[in-house]
């Protein structure tokens, strides 16, 4: 069978803006950079998961793609580009391709300007259609192979891997740049909030405590190509629970599917699996439908946790982001610890979140979950190469 490698990666979400200060953050556990920001929603105080600092600004000649997702897209993007123009002279630019997963797009450029912010010279075609996310990153670049933007919903940047995939399995390219983005905007927020889906304070996945999600933004790129290196994509699977418009199937059949077929595709067995990033939403029932599926496919035993208390939910990068977790974790063989109060809800199949409290050992391969609206699933599987 043929390998896909994920040999380089840009990343920024709340927790930092490169690779290495991201993972610091990650294998400690440390969610501090969760914080309320009322502006979003006045008088909501539950933690967001925004990027601080300055963004970088667009270069003049793509000025008309100039938003807020476009700039964590090029701020991820910087830290991987030199290795991008290597590819380009070796390949073309024609066999190089561009796959990006969003949801929000460019939407706060929207609001800004139906709000009377009429001086930013908004584009709705370049800056909020969901397409203008990968014309963007292909300009930025100077690639002309294919470009795809992929928008499932919190499974966009998990479903841009496996199409990113079939670029390369076909001889359409010989290297894509593959990853999602998405920023914070009024509709996402005040949407969540709607549903009720919002955490008042932190998000608290699996505790008998907890109240709904927290939101974030962020960027993840890879560049994925057929030579050789430390991270293989080594399988991944989708599904459709085809059950409701915004809640999964109860029992979870649709993401216990999904990781079985992502098994599958890899060609191994639950027992190869050393962690699993779980979706783990916080809400009642993403977190008791998942802890159903993932006890029937792997058992009680295998290490997991959900990584969205340290950023937030960042729907259509959710699956790119934590991709890049579960690579981060090959490279340092170390596992993110679960947080959350710590009170399990006894009404939840028993999983073995992980603690921190146990070198995991020498990583093989790990598995990230990514439910979406609508039922749209996606499971990912990457593996060490060391």
């Amino acid at each position: 069978m043929t390998n896909f490698y994920l040999n380089h990666m840009g990343i920024i979400c709340t927790m930092g803006d490169s690779a290495e200060s991201v993972a610091n953050s990650l294998f400690r556990g440390d969610g501090s950079s969760m914080q309320p920001d009322e502006s979003r929603l006045p008088n909501y105080l539950g933690n967001l998961g925004i990027v601080k600092g300055k963004l970088p600004e667009l270069p003049d000649s793509l000025r008309a793609y100039h938003c807020r997702n476009n700039q964590l897209a090029l701020a991820a993007l910087e830290q991987i580009e030199s290795e991008i123009g290597g590819l380009i002279e070796r390949y073309g630019a024609g066999r190089v391709g561009v796959v990006m997963g969003t949801s929000t797009s460019g939407i706060d450029s929207g609001e800004s300007y139906l709000s009377g912010k009429r001086d930013t010279g908004y584009n709705y075609r370049l800056q909020q259609q969901m397409a203008g996310l990968s014309s963007f990153v292909a300009k930025y670049l100077g690639v002309q192979g294919v470009r795809l933007t992929v928008s499932t919903a919190c499974s966009s940047s998990a479903n841009a891997l496996a199409s990113a995939r079939r670029l390369l399995f076909t001889d359409i390219c010989d290297a894509v740049v593959v990853g999602g983005v998405d920023s914070l905007c009024g509709m996402t927020i005040r949407g969540f909030h709607s549903l009720g889906a919002l955490s008042a304070g932190r998000t608290n996945p699996f505790s008998v405590n907890r109240d709904g999600i927290n939101l974030g933004e962020a960027g993840a790129i890879f560049v994925m190509t057929k030579e050789p290196g430390p991270v293989v994509l080594s399988g991944v699977a989708a599904t459709s629970d085809a059950h409701h418009i915004s809640a999964p199937d109860p029992e979870g059949r649709g993401a216990e599917a999904c990781m079985r077929g992502a098994l599958e595709n890899a060609s191994l067995d639950a027992t190869d699996i050393d962690y699993l990033n779980l979706h783990g939403t916080g809400t009642p029932h993403n977190d008791s439908m998942e802890a159903l599926a993932v006890e029937r496919v792997f058992g009680s035993e295998l290490p997991c946790s959900s990584t969205k208390p340290l950023t937030g939910h960042t729907l259509g990068a959710a699956g790119a982001l934590e991709a890049a977790f579960c690579w981060l974790a090959l490279q340092h063989d170390q596992l993110p610890p679960h947080q959350y109060d710590g009170q399990y809800d006894p009404e939840i199949v028993r999983l073995n979140l992980y603690q921190g409290c146990k070198a995991p050992g020498k990583l093989r391969y790990v598995m990230s979950n990514s439910f979406a609206f609508g039922g749209s699933n996606c499971s990912v599987i990457l593996g060490s190469q060391r």
